[in-house]
C-alpha cells in the first residue's frame, strides 16, 4: 500500500514536470514569434526607404538625360537649318555662275565673229566680182573659202538674218534707203545693201542693211 502510493506521487511528479516543460516550449515558441514580426516589422520601413532613397538618384539622372537630349535636339534643328541655307545659296550661286558663264561665252562669240564679218564681206563681193565663169579656179577656191566659213557660223549658232522679201523689223534691220514700190506691201525689205547676222536667234551680231518699200 505505501509502495503504490509513492508510485501514484512519482507518476503525478513526471506529469506535473511535463506540462511545465511543455509550457515554458509553448512560451518560448510564442516569444520567438513575436519577436520575428517585430524584427519584420522594423525592417519593412528600412527597405521602402532603400527603395526611396535608390530611386531619387534614378529619377534624377533621367531628368538630366531628358535635358541634354532636349538640348541635342535643338543643336540638332539649328544645324539642319543652317544647312538647309547653305544648300540653297550654293545652288543659287551654281545657277548664277552657269548663267555668267554662258553670257561670257556668248559675248565672247559675238565679239570674235563680229571682227570676222568684214572678211566674209570681202570673200563675198570678191565671189561676186569674179563673174559667172564656171571654169575659173580663184572663183571655185573663194567659193570653197566661203562655204567653209559659213559651216564654221552655223555650227556656233551663228546664221545670216533674213531680210529681202521679209517685213521691216528694227530689231534686225537698219534701214538706209527708202523707195516706192507698187509691187511690194508697206515696209517690206526691198533691198539688202549688207547682210546682218544673229546669234542663237537672239542676239544680234549685226544688223542687215537695208532698202524700205513704200
Amino acid at each position: 500500500m505505501h509502495k503504490e502510493n509513492d508510485t501514484e506521487k512519482t507518476e503525478k511528479n513526471i506529469m506535473d514536470n511535463s506540462e511545465e516543460i511543455l509550457k515554458d516550449i509553448n512560451e518560448t515558441d510564442n516569444n520567438k514569434s513575436d519577436s520575428t514580426m517585430t524584427d519584420n516589422s522594423d525592417e519593412a520601413p528600412e527597405n521602402s526607404n532603400n527603395e526611396t532613397g535608390e530611386q531619387e538618384p534614378e529619377k534624377k539622372e533621367l531628368e538630366e538625360l531628358r535635358e541634354k537630349l532636349r538640348k541635342k535636339e535643338e543643336e540638332y534643328n539649328a544645324l539642319f537649318d543652317r544647312l538647309q541655307r547653305l544648300a540653297a545659296e550654293f545652288d543659287n550661286y551654281r545657277k548664277r555662275t552657269q548663267k555668267e558663264k554662258e553670257r561670257i561665252y556668248d559675248d565672247a562669240v559675238c565679239d570674235v565673229v563680229s571682227r570676222f564679218l568684214a572678211v566674209i564681206d570681202n570673200l563675198e563681193r570678191a565671189l561676186q566680182a569674179s563673174g559667172i565663169n564656171e571654169g575659173n579656179g580663184l572663183k571655185e577656191g573663194v567659193a570653197l573659202v566661203c562655204r567653209q566659213t559659213m559651216e564654221v557660223l552655223e555650227k556656233l549658232n551663228v546664221k545670216p538674218i533674213e531680210a529681202v522679201g521679209k517685213s521691216f523689223d528694227p530689231e534686225l534691220h537698219n534701214a538706209v534707203a527708202h523707195v516706192e514700190d507698187e509691187n511690194l506691201g508697206d515696209n517690206i525689205v526691198a533691198e539688202e545693201f549688207q547682210k546682218g547676222y544673229i546669234y542663237k536667234d537672239k542676239f544680234v551680231i549685226r544688223h542687215s542693211m537695208v532698202k524700205v518699200a513704200n
